[in-house]
């Protein structure tokens, strides 16, 4: 099972008045392990920043002058998130904003490259509903440490959303899953052993049964007592 996580950086809020990526950043588990794998590019959008955009993220138009374009990068990226899961914290806007910049350079939209797309804000929505359920909030609500986080940044986005999304999802993941690095065949093969085994019957001993009673019978004296019936 492979996803990536993945957070993007923009000139503002709306691709459709023209607003750019300027940052892309995909972070890599399989079988839900981190690995040393991930995606990490700064973009030069040809286009100013919004000053609001930019007190968010910090990104200024004089650091993205000598950086490459989408096109310059975009079939490494395809490559990075080819057949995984892509999953986003507010998925519509960073999907909105890939497809935009796809379509500009008349490539197919990025749900057609990866096998699905999960939105961790709506998931986080359903879990919590009436409360805050933004990056910063969902690191408090699960103890995740977000102290580096200053600004808003695509890489330590994406790695703050792995870990929160393996704290939403704990413990909802098959045994077979969790187990499959350890080898597949031993450990259905250990499963069957640990069904076949008929479970242990104690009884209780004479002297226990007799104290039972014993105990029964002075909850009667304060009237009748329903487990001695």
């Amino acid at each position: 099972m492979r996803q990536i996580f993945l957070d993007t950086e923009t000139t503002g809020l709306y691709h459709a008045q023209g607003h750019r990526i300027i940052e892309i950043a995909g972070v890599e588990l399989i079988n839900r392990r981190l690995t040393n794998n991930h995606f990490h590019v700064y973009l030069n959008p040809d286009r100013e920043i919004d000053e609001a955009a930019q007190e968010v993220h910090g990104i200024t138009l004089e650091f993205l002058q000598d950086k490459p374009r989408f096109p310059d990068i975009v079939d490494d990226f395809l490559q990075f998130v080819s057949g995984a899961d892509l999953i986003i914290h507010n998925a519509p806007f960073d999907i909105g904003f890939l497809n935009a910049e796809l379509t500009r350079i008349d490539r197919r939209n990025i749900e057609q490259s990866v096998e699905e797309i999960i939105d961790t804000l709506k998931m986080a929505k359903e879990m919590r509903p009436g409360q805050r359920n933004n990056l910063d909030a969902l690191c408090r609500h699960y103890g995740i440490d977000n102290s580096s986080r200053t600004l808003h940044g695509a890489l330590l986005d994406a790695e703050l959303l792995a870990d929160v999304y393996m704290a939403m999802t704990r413990g909802q993941e098959s045994l077979i899953i969790d187990m499959l690095d350890q080898g597949p065949a031993d450990n259905i093969h250990e499963l069957q052993l640990t069904r076949s085994k008929p479970l242990r019957v104690l009884s209780a001993s004479d002297t226990e049964q007799a104290a039972h009673q014993e105990y029964l019978q002075a909850l009667a004296k304060g009237g009748a007592c329903i487990w001695s019936q």
